[in-house]
């Protein structure tokens, strides 16, 4: 921030009421907070002012009411000196010294936010409208600070040593998550049984899952988190789960499985796409080059090979052009991670994942794609194509002629309705002369090597019985 002035303001969560006030959903402290404080206490507030360089961080001591319940807490004093801040001082100074900052026509700097009360704080602290502090999605709040945001995104995009330690360890956590799933694929359970085994897993080793998990037996809804479905032979699982370290360091992988262990015909042929995808892309993965330029690659090699399977046809630098790959990956292919799972997009996609030359698309697909930066050493991202049968949407095309006649729907409807969708991601660290894929381990991914996993996972089970 060369060439600022003011004080830089930081707020911390707080605890969020469930039923009431005094039983509330797990706590989990804001990522930026985290990456620049280190405190896990909540309702905690740090001023940073940029002209004298004092830190000040704000809190109130815990009472004897409190301690009856909590047991004996560490005094904000000694908190703050922990993580080497000298100065600290109650609640109610926050507000005083905002107030005498403002007055004084010094600007306060502040961060996008993602959750109500902090939103409500930041206009209770300086005026502003709260739901203006929110991010506004790709564009990111309009009232935060454009210069602060920019210079967090800039220290938090490229990872130090010890932040790529914490998410190995997440990624080898993850590793047995997503095992715990695969080993409890057996027709006739329910989906909501090996939900609960694999974030069992995450809560015995961390913190948690990284995001709510999605296993499901129709990958070509995104986000579904409903678990209520029996196992049925010869369908797809797509399982998309993370799991956080106590360190709060995310990893997201997805994995897809035939639940009868075996692929028919018509899932390999298209996992085997998904799967050259995944790896395509990986290994162009290196410093300078966009990772937009990975995304539109795996994107042609994927209308490459559906024109083979005769699901498209026609030139294929004209249905680049046209975006006829995002009827069947209507997503990007990754995003960065770190702190979170989706790391820092509360600031603003566009400003965490675009370099500022760099134009967002509209088309379907690429206009989701979250990061398109030219890569660096210590940057983490996803390598998650997939390839989806959405049949609201293909029909929407067809009655609009979106495709302009590359689209064989008739095969479409005849063959890939029923079908679902597949997903493989796997969390990459990009190193000075390359790429490497994060966690000591990889999980199954190439089919055969899936296959092989299913059939070891059945014969345990079997022994066990």
């Amino acid at each position: 921030m060369k060439g600022e002035s003011g004080v830089l303001l930081f707020i911390g969560n707080v605890e969020s009421p469930a039923q009431y006030r005094d039983n509330c959903y797990k706590w989990r402290q804001d990522g930026n907070w985290l990456y620049f404080f280190g405190l896990e206490e909540p309702a905690f507030a740090a001023v940073i002012d940029l002209d004298n360089g004092s830190e000040t961080i704000y809190a109130d001591d815990y009472s004897v009411d409190d301690i009856i319940w909590t047991g004996p807490m560490p005094t904000v004093a000694s908190l703050a000196e922990k993580v080497g801040v000298a100065h600290s001082a109650p609640s109610a100074q926050l507000d005083r010294d905002i107030a005498q900052a403002m007055a004084n026509g010094r600007k306060v700097h502040f961060l996008a936010v993602s959750r109500y009360y902090n939103a409500l704080r930041l206009s209770q602290l300086t005026g502003i409208d709260p739901m203006a502090a929110f991010s506004c999605g790709k564009k990111g709040s309009p009232v935060a600070s454009e210069a602060l945001t920019r210079a967090v995104i800039e220290m938090r995009l490229v990872k130090e040593d010890i932040e790529i330690e914490h998410i190995d360890a997440a990624c080898d956590l993850g590793y047995a998550m997503h095992t715990a799933a695969r080993r409890g694929i057996r027709l006739g359970r329910i989906e909501q049984e090996i939900v609960g085994e694999m974030e069992g897993v995450t809560l015995s080793g961390g913190f948690g899952p990284s995001f709510q998990t999605i296993l499901t037996q129709h990958g070509e809804i995104f986000h579904c988190h409903s678990h209520e479905c029996l196992i049925d032979p010869d369908r797809l699982m797509v399982i998309d789960a993370g799991a956080e370290t106590n360190s709060h360091y995310a990893s997201d992988f997805t994995r897809t499985y035939p639940t009868s262990g075996r692929f028919t015909p018509r899932q390999r042929d298209i996992y085997q796409i998904v799967y050259e995808c995944n790896e395509l892309a990986y290994n162009m993965i290196a410093p300078g080059i966009p990772y937009r330029d990975c995304h539109l690659a795996a994107n042609r090699h994927m209308l490459e090979r559906l024109s083979e399977l005769k699901i498209v046809h026609g030139d294929i630098d004209d249905m680049m052009q046209l975006g006829i790959a995002g009827l069947f990956m209507p997503h990007g292919l990754g995003h960065n991670m770190g702190i979170e799972c989706h790391d820092m997009e509360d600031l603003g996609e566009n400003l965490v994942g675009y370099d500022p030359d760099q134009q967002r698309s509209d088309q379907l697909g690429h206009c989701s794609l979250r990061m398109a930066r030219r890569l660096r050493p210590g940057n983490v991202i996803t390598d998650e194509p997939g390839i989806y049968f959405i049949p609201a949407l293909i029909e929407q095309w067809k009655r609009e002629g979106t495709d302009r006649g590359h689209v064989n729907y008739e095969k479409l409807a005849r063959e890939y309705y029923d079908f679902g969708g597949i997903r493989l991601e796997d969390d990459i660290l990009v190193t000075s002369d390359g790429a490497r894929r994060l966690g000591s381990k990889r999980l199954p991914i190439a089919p055969d090597e899936v296959e092989a996993a299913m059939a070891e996972d059945k014969a345990l089970f079997e022994a066990s019985r």
